[in-house]
């Protein structure tokens, strides 16, 4: 700062009062903000997660609903042999 002239010295002050009241508060502030936003969509994150393993849990009891269905139809073939029995007897 020797070698500046006075005009010089106190542009250069200018800048670094600008550089520490308006630049550095408002990368902060721009910085705090992501920052927030990035935690927010992490909870959105963690929820669907959480919420996407229930929906597993619910396809648990399928394959006895293919039981279920088979035993059904193996079912519906004898009670129309029973009906067609009654029938008869009728």
């Amino acid at each position: 700062m020797d070698g500046l002239p006075t005009g010089g010295a106190i542009l250069w002050w200018i800048g670094v009062a600008a550089l520490f009241l308006v630049v550095i508060p408002l990368v902060l502030t721009l910085a705090l903000r992501v920052i927030t936003h990035i935690r927010e969509i992490k909870g959105y994150a963690d929820d669907a997660l959480v919420h996407g393993l229930a929906v597993t849990e619910n396809l648990d009891p399928v394959p006895a609903l293919l039981e279920t269905r088979d035993l059904v139809k193996s079912a519906s073939g004898k009670f129309g042999q029973y009906v067609s029995t009654v029938n008869r007897l009728l």
